[in-house]
């Protein structure tokens, strides 16, 4: 954690999307919004008083799922809610990341604060002190259907607030009872309510396609600059960014990135070099950036609208008024919002790829580059320059083109059949690292690609802003004179992009930027 960090305010139901960024990227301390605690004081009281009137109430004293008509004795209440963590304890897989167990944790602190699951404030305490103390609870990434709720990786993250199971801390994993006593913490015992509101919620595959948009907005950022580029090195026209043309279509994200290829490509000297000569349209992986692009940011924006809401949303049941002392019961676990901007997510970053693919094969084509060496490489025969490079890449645009498939269509009944339609928005939202992965591999040798082409234009150079690009990449990538290993280069050109370079070029069009 970044100890000099302002604090970020965390106020229940205005968290920003630059907010949750901070939590994933940098690990950004916060301070919950004073009025929260006052909430969950009076929402804490209510469980107490629904208990003592001796109702039944689903979660509170009754069983679970198909067993809901099961009455639960007052004083087996809290062995009630810890064996229900217990028994939803059935993950499996590789582990969530520790970024996105920070955003599944601030994202049930959020829920938890609106006042409305009834927990203690010691509850919601001990998940802050997880969070800055930098205990990550392991919790395995496979096992959710998306309702009701997140229940298996969200037991996981229960289950060591009550000092079971396993926590990364220090660099290693370590027992949840050991790491909380070197940092001076306790676990808790579950009162009434507790366990439930704890398992039941979307936060895991909230934070999962946060994690997802995220890095998604970096390879966009990426695609786009790195597109300008190709232009500059096919020495494409600027003709097709003209605002005229996407005013007159309307398309908002179309509009928004044309005037960015304009912006990146204005000064260039190798524009200029060739402003008469002739050529009167470009390949559609060209000419076509601003409505490919722009339809990809409008999924983007989209997208993160709607993971905005559903990271500010109480999601777990049921739902506890105060006013009324009623707990209902309702359906606000249902993921099907999260699973449908993951899907749509996925479409968008798989033609970010796509449409990148297609301009290495430009560049490296002889019949297509305008002149530009065979594999962008001299003495191309005895080197064979970037031609594997492209392979690779299409490669992952292809693994792409499966994972993109939507998984919100799909459902599978569960709890004998009392819980029979699900989201499957925690699968949706968990392949989209993979796959923004795979972009940005792809983006990383367009890149290395169109630096390389440019750089057989000299003495003609590009604009100052691409010129800044390429740098950049030649900081961390030597030019390819002859054939080396190439893996290692693939890998520091795509750091470029998962450390947010290309982020900060154009952040201020991005969701959690603009925000």
């Amino acid at each position: 954690m970044t100890q000099k960090s302002i604090p970020i305010n965390l106020a229940p139901g205005e968290v920003s999307l630059g907010e949750l960024r901070d939590i994933y990227t940098r690990h950004a301390p916060f301070n919950l919004k004073h009025g929260a605690w006052a909430n969950i004081d009076v929402s804490c009281k209510a469980v107490a008083d629904i208990v003592a009137k001796g109702d039944a109430a689903y979660g509170i004293n009754t069983g679970f799922g198909l067993l809901a008509q099961t009455r639960i004795a007052d004083d087996q209440l809290a062995l009630l809610q810890r064996n229900l963590v217990l028994s939803h304890c059935t993950g499996v897989g590789k582990l969530i990341s520790s970024p996105i167990v920070r955003l599944i944790i601030a994202l049930k602190i959020v829920s938890l604060s609106h006042g409305y699951s009834g927990v203690r404030p010691e509850v919601v305490q001990l998940l802050i002190d997880l969070y800055h103390h930098d205990i990550m609870p392991c919790i395995p990434s496979k096992g959710s259907v998306g309702a009701s709720g997140d229940l298996a990786p969200l037991a996981h993250l229960a289950a060591a607030l009550i000092g079971v199971g396993e926590v990364h801390y220090k660099g290693q994993l370590m027992e949840t009872e050991k790491a909380l006593s070197e940092c001076g913490l306790t676990a808790v015992e579950l009162g009434p309510k507790e366990g439930l509101a704890l398992l039941n919620g979307t936060q895991t595959s909230t934070a999962l396609a946060l994690a997802g948009l995220f890095e998604a907005e970096n390879v966009f950022a990426a695609a786009l600059v790195t597109g300008a580029l190709s232009v500059d090195a096919m020495k494409g026209s600027t003709v097709p960014f003209d605002a005229r043309i996407h005013r007159l279509r309307g398309q908002p994200g179309q509009k928004i990135v044309a005037q960015k290829y304009l912006h990146f490509l204005q000064g260039s000297d190798i524009l200029e070099s060739h402003v008469d000569c002739g050529k009167v349209q470009d390949p559609y992986s060209l000419r076509c950036q601003p409505q490919v692009m722009g339809a990809c940011l409008d999924i983007i924006n989209n997208a993160a609208k709607t993971l905005q809401i559903e990271a500010n949303a109480v999601t777990d049941n049921p739902l506890v008024f105060a006013d009324t002392l009623e707990a209902l019961s309702g359906g606000n676990f249902h993921a099907e919002p999260v699973a449908f901007a993951a899907d749509t997510l996925a479409l968008a970053i798989a033609e970010i790829g796509s449409i990148s693919e297609r301009r290495i094969s430009l560049l490296v084509d002889p019949h297509m580059n305008g002149g530009l060496p065979a594999f962008l490489v001299e003495n191309s025969g005895l080197n064979s320059g970037f031609m594997i490079a492209q392979v690779t890449a299409a490669a992952l645009v292809s693994e792409n083109k499966t994972l993109a498939h939507p998984a919100s269509v799909d459902s599978i009944p569960t709890s004998a059949n009392q819980e029979d339609h699900v989201s499957m928005a925690t699968f949706a939202a968990r392949r989209l690292c993979d796959m923004t992965e795979n972009t940005d591999y792809v983006v990383a040798v367009e890149l290395l690609s169109a630096v390389q082409a440019v750089e057989f234009h000299q003495p003609h150079v590009t604009s100052p802003a691409l010129q800044n690009v390429v740098d950049q990449t030649r900081q961390r990538v030597p030019r390819y004179t002859e054939d080396r290993f190439f893996a290692p280069d693939i890998t520091a050109a795509r750091a470029l992009i998962s450390e947010a370079y290309f982020y900060t070029l154009v952040a201020d069009i991005l969701p959690s930027g603009a925000s």
